[in-house]
């Protein structure tokens, strides 16, 4: 993309330019270029004034209307070219705040997760506190506090990538605790965790460039037999992209792509990679 494009909001799979409806070349061992995506910056409030929302001074939000269900969870991996960066199974148990701190060790990456909202992600860094990105702040809190009656769970090996020493993944999150606005490097609380507790460049703002190739691949996993891929130029783009489909859910994922296959009932096998 050679234009400079100041802010571009999420093209949905509605307008996704796919030739073929596969994403593969017939002709062709390799995934074909679908979509590539410029996103606005998201850190979690922006993405939606209701969503993901924290303040000391605030009563906790009630989830109960609305419980996690992991099986609402959309399975997913991430390949950098032939290999695999990330990969997520589906049904992974969450546990409540307090249940969740006897778990913990400094130097976790924890996840934050209620239906219909943007998982939100912390670092613990002990004594029962989280370092956290949060409306455009990086934030030191107490978990329970931050967690405001969502589940959690401990995901320090969704991503594959070689973890740091945890008082190497502690200082980076408590160097940075204060920083705010145009100081930030990160564009939501997932890439800023993952950047603590692996050092890469890849998840901050402008770690990768951008030449063209997407040699970054998110593979969507409806069922043994029914999985879509998408395209990127970035991590930091894939994240993005897999965080929405976090927030919406695995059936409006899926609608989303049915609508895009042009199919009106029900999503055709023929129509997913295996």
């Amino acid at each position: 993309m050679g234009n400079q494009v100041e802010k571009l909001t999420h093209l949905n799979y509605a307008e996704v330019p796919t030739s073929d409806p596969n994403g593969f070349d017939p002709d062709d061992d390799g995934p074909r270029i679908g979509v590539s995506y410029i996103f606005s910056n998201d850190d979690d409030d922006e993405q939606d004034d209701n969503l993901d929302q924290f303040s000391p001074d605030s009563r906790p939000v009630n989830h109960e209307e609305k419980p996690f269900d992991p099986h609402d969870e959309l399975e997913c991996a991430i390949y950098y070219r032939e290999e695999c960066a990330y990969e997520r199974s589906t049904g992974a148990a969450a546990h409540s705040p307090e249940s969740l701190l006897n778990k913990c060790r400094p130097g976790d990456l924890l996840e934050f997760v209620a239906t219909g909202q943007y998982p939100h992600w912390a670092v613990y860094v002990g004594d029962f506190q989280v370092v956290h990105l949060h409306r455009a702040e990086i934030k030191n809190n107490f978990l329970t506090d931050v967690s405001q009656g969502k589940k959690g769970r401990i995901v320090n090996s969704l991503y594959r990538y070689r973890a740091l020493p945890p008082e190497v993944i502690v200082r980076n999150a408590l160097d940075h605790v204060g920083s705010r606005d145009r100081e930030l490097y990160w564009r939501n609380s997932e890439c800023f965790a993952a950047w603590c507790r692996f050092g890469k460049r890849e998840f901050k703002i402008g770690g990768e460039i951008r030449i063209g190739k997407q040699p970054y691949r998110l593979k969507l996993i409806f069922s043994e037999k029914k999985s879509h891929v998408l395209e990127f130029q970035s991590l930091e783009d894939v994240i993005m992209e897999k965080r929405r489909n976090d927030q919406i859910g695995k059936d409006a994922v899926m609608q989303e792509l049915a609508n895009h296959l042009n199919a009106t009932q029900e999503i055709k096998e023929d129509h997913f990679v295996n």
